[in-house]
Formats: C-alpha cells, sequence, structure tokens
C-alpha cells in the first residue's frame, strides 16, 4: 500500500514538474525535436552526427562564434546553398554546401537543433526568424 502510494505521490510531481514548463521552454523543445529529426535525414551524412564535419572538405558546426557572426544568413544557406570559402576554426573551408528544399519551419527547426548542439547554445530561432531572413537572400 505504501508502495503505491508514494509511486503515485511521484508520478504526481513528476506531472507536475512537466506541465510547469513555459510556453517559450516548451517551444523550444518542439523546434530542437523536430529540428534533430531533419538534421538527421538532410544534414548529417555530410556534416556528420556529432556536427565534426569532414575533414577539409565539409566544415563543422561546433564554432559557435561563426554561427553567431552569421545567424542571419544561415536560413538562406540551407535555402539557396552556400558556394566559396568560408574560415571555421581558423581552418579555410571551399566548396559547395547544395540547395535544400526545406520548407521555412523546417528551416527553423534544423537551426535551432544546430544553434543548440555540438556546444552550442543559442536559443530558439522561430519561423518569424526564419522568413525575415529568407526575404533578405540574395
Amino acid at each position: 500500500m505504501k508502495l503505491k502510494l508514494i509511486s503515485g505521490i511521484l508520478l504526481l510531481i513528476i506531472v507536475f514538474a512537466v506541465s510547469c514548463q513555459s510556453d517559450k521552454q516548451v517551444e523550444f523543445n518542439r523546434y530542437y525535436s523536430g529540428g534533430s529529426a531533419i538534421y538527421q535525414a538532410h544534414c548529417e551524412n555530410c556534416h556528420g552526427a556529432k556536427g565534426e564535419g569532414l575533414q577539409a572538405l565539409i566544415p563543422p558546426l561546433t564554432d559557435s562564434i561563426y554561427l553567431k557572426n552569421n545567424k542571419a544568413s544561415l536560413s538562406c544557406y540551407i535555402k539557396k546553398g552556400l558556394k566559396g570559402k568560408i574560415i571555421i576554426h581558423e581552418r579555410e573551408f571551399e566548396g559547395e554546401m547544395p540547395v535544400d528544399d526545406l520548407a521555412p519551419i523546417e528551416i527553423a527547426k534544423v537551426l535551432t537543433y544546430v544553434t543548440n548542439s555540438f556546444g552550442n547554445k543559442m536559443g530558439t530561432i522561430d519561423l518569424q526568424r526564419v522568413q525575415a531572413d529568407l526575404e533578405k537572400c540574395r
């Protein structure tokens, strides 16, 4: 009887703790988990399971400074691809990232995942931000 009572109380505490998440945290979790699946399907093959890239061919996604400095361009890189030289971790990469026909919400989710994984902590990149950034793409 005591075990059932303790189990019930623990269950209530867990349910209460989960239900206390803010709307902002719930939104982040939704974007992040969706972004993980999109990353696995569209990005992991080149950038690696841990965002490590591929030696001198494909840049890593572990450079928070590069990601922060280019935050407004990241949506464009995914939607329109990326050509030319970039420098990450003081290493030069020159090649081409192919165009990916993801919807803006998918771009927001995968960017939230990437910018909060592999040592990065940049918060939610939401749909409105991606749409505004995509309007500025050249």
